[in-house]
């Protein structure tokens, strides 16, 4: 014991400590790096030594997607919280309670309508935070009403997937997300708009069998786990040793289950891209400034000056 534990009073003791936050530094689960976690923030939740792709939450994602990360939220229509009264530890309204005090979220699944590239978009973003990222009713609510606005806007829908699969506490009404979610991807493609899925660590169960696995495009996160069942009860199941890095983004690429995996710094130019691509739109080039003539005092016009940087029109 020192002497601060000894003879100083605790209000005053309480002053003299200072506290330090538990998530100031991130360790990097593959290689044991620690990073500062306003260095790990701004290099996209990217370890910078092993290239680890840490999680990262929806806001996030959809802020380093669009434009200026500036995006309108797209609103969901409102689903029973708690339709089996489901209680096991705890009862289910109350860990809903707190996966919103510690999400910022209503549920696992975020939606926004913004630019990318110049290109209007439609995008969903999944929140491992929030319970898993698992698929309930309101998720499942939040991914149609997402395909349906696409729709109706004519943009591109993206969704950024990361999930544990359907949730428990909700039963059949989660398993019944996966045929809805099936029927509005049908919805999209008839009004013939691009739909492209981002997979992130983890996406498994009921997503990765319904919406996560019906893009136009699949693109993954290095080294991102994918499938349905885990590699654990597979082996389990099958009793054989499963080759080296089953169900990784890589390994799926090379078995055809993948179209491409890119790196988080280069997802934004990537998807632009593949939207251009899809929807056959010319690459935005710099804007050539028109400036109308101006009139002086005795009625006369003149041409104005233009703007340094800004071409004139011939």
């Amino acid at each position: 014991m020192n002497w601060i534990s000894n003879v100083v009073p605790p209000k005053i003791r309480s002053f003299l400590r200072r506290e330090t936050p538990e998530n100031l530094w991130i360790k990097c689960p593959e290689s044991g790096q620690l990073v500062f976690h306003k260095d790990l923030e701004a290099n996209l939740f990217v370890v910078p030594g092993s290239g680890y792709h840490m999680r990262m939450n929806a806001k996030a994602r959809l802020a380093a997607t669009l434009d200026d990360g500036t995006y309108d939220d797209i609103p969901v229509p409102e689903v029973l919280l708690d339709p089996l009264r489901f209680r096991d530890e705890k009862r289910y309204i109350d860990k809903l309670r707190e996966a919103r005090l510690k999400t910022g979220l209503q549920d696992a699944v975020k939606l926004a309508f913004g630019r990318l590239e110049g290109m209007p978009v439609t995008v969903a973003a999944q929140d491992f935070d929030f319970i898993g990222g698992t698929l309930g009713m309101a998720a499942g609510e939040a991914i149609v009403t997402g395909l349906t606005t696409a729709a109706e806007r004519g943009t591109p829908f993206i969704v950024f997937a990361a999930s544990g699969g359907a949730r428990m506490q909700e039963g059949m009404f989660a398993l019944m997300q996966m045929p809805r979610t099936t029927i509005a991807v049908k919805r999209l493609r008839a009004a013939r708009k691009p739909y492209i899925v981002v997979l992130t660590n983890p996406t498994t169960g009921g997503v990765t069998a319904s919406y996560a696995m019906l893009g136009d495009i699949h693109i993954a996160e290095p080294g991102a786990l994918i499938g349905f069942a885990g590699p654990r009860v597979i082996e389990q199941t099958v009793r054989e040793k499963l080759p080296e890095g089953f169900q990784r983004a890589e390994y799926l690429r090379e078995h055809g289950m993948v179209d491409m995996v890119v790196h988080r710094m280069e997802m934004r130019a990537t998807l632009a891209r593949v939207c251009r691509l899809l929807t056959n739109t010319p690459k935005p080039s710099k804007a050539i400034a028109i400036v109308p003539p101006m009139t002086n005092g005795s009625g006369e016009t003149h041409d104005a000056e233009i703007p340094n940087g800004a071409a004139a029109a011939e």
